[in-house]
């Protein structure tokens, strides 16, 4: 008997691991594992470490200027940058995105604004954020 060969399907976290505080600046690269909620102003690339585990949630007085590399993706507030999941981009109304989302599934709701393109890219939808910066990644 033939067993077909599943594709890993990754599911959304459901519980905030870490927090970024309304009123917080943080400057740097974050890369966190588990459910990350952003209410403040991160300055830098978010990542997950896990490809396939890690939720982002965006609210809508929180802003990200950088990449994200991110499985799944919850977005009512500002991002000025590229969003890279491997999993479901959902943008709410108050999003506003200056930039690309590379995704496997994505919604959109009345009033979210894209300046930016959406891109269809399931073979290998994660962005890497290391080349995005000129890095080399090491082998």
């Amino acid at each position: 008997m033939m067993k077909r060969n599943k594709e890993k399907v990754s599911k959304p976290v459901e519980t905030i691991d870490t927090l970024i505080g309304a009123g917080s600046i943080l400057q740097g690269d974050l890369e966190f594992t588990g459910g990350l909620r952003v209410d403040g102003h991160i300055k830098g690339h978010v990542s997950a470490q896990d490809s396939n585990n890690g939720t982002l949630v965006l609210s809508e007085s929180g802003i990200i200027e950088g990449d994200v590399n991110v499985p799944h993706v919850v977005v009512n507030g500002t991002v000025k940058g590229n969003i890279a999941s491997n999993g479901h981009v959902e943008l709410q109304s108050n999003a506003n995105i200056s930039g690309d989302i590379h995704y496997k599934a994505v919604e959109m709701e009345l009033g979210a604004v894209l300046n930016g393109s959406l891109v269809s890219d399931v073979s290998s939808p994660v962005y890497d954020v290391a080349a995005s910066k000129g890095e080399k990644k090491a082998q």
